[in-house]
């Protein structure tokens, strides 16, 4: 039985960092902020260390979108992890690009750890970006 546009939800993988975007990812469920359940975070030690093969990786088994989040400018536990992160963010999306991903199934975001309710924004905002889009296509590994 195949799904509608409608019925059609998105799968999205969040690789975000332990210090901010975790911890206000937390803050967003210990305050009961209501966001969709779309999203399943990967916790790691920075946004810095994030691979740009990670996020190629979760396209080619499924996700139809990935968000990378980590802590504002100035505010890396590790000085300049996110500054290193945006870099290749930006880098992978020009590839990306390139080989006719959509721009919007890949979204790199600053979330502090005070800042729950923009988690649960920026969860509805990639959600309806994603969902907007459609199944992702391209990519996608067969086995």
């Amino acid at each position: 039985m195949s799904q509608t546009t409608e019925e059609w939800e998105p799968k999205i993988v969040a690789l975000v960092c332990n210090w901010c975007t975790y911890a206000g990812a937390d803050l967003a469920g210990i305050s009961r902020l209501q966001y969709p359940p779309n999203v399943r975070l990967i916790r790691l030690p920075c946004s810095g260390r994030i691979n740009p093969f990670y996020i190629v990786k979760a396209l080619q088994h499924g996700a139809d979108g990935v968000l990378v989040s980590g802590c504002h400018p100035g505010e890396c536990h590790y000085i300049s992890g996110n500054l290193i992160a945006r870099r290749k963010f930006a880098f992978l999306n020009n590839f990306l690009n390139y080989i006719g991903i959509e721009a919007d199934r890949t979204i790199f975001t600053w979330v502090s750890a005070s800042e729950g309710d923009k988690f649960a924004r920026v969860i509805d905002e990639v959600t309806a970006k994603v969902k907007a889009l459609g199944p992702a296509t391209r990519l996608i590994k067969t086995d």
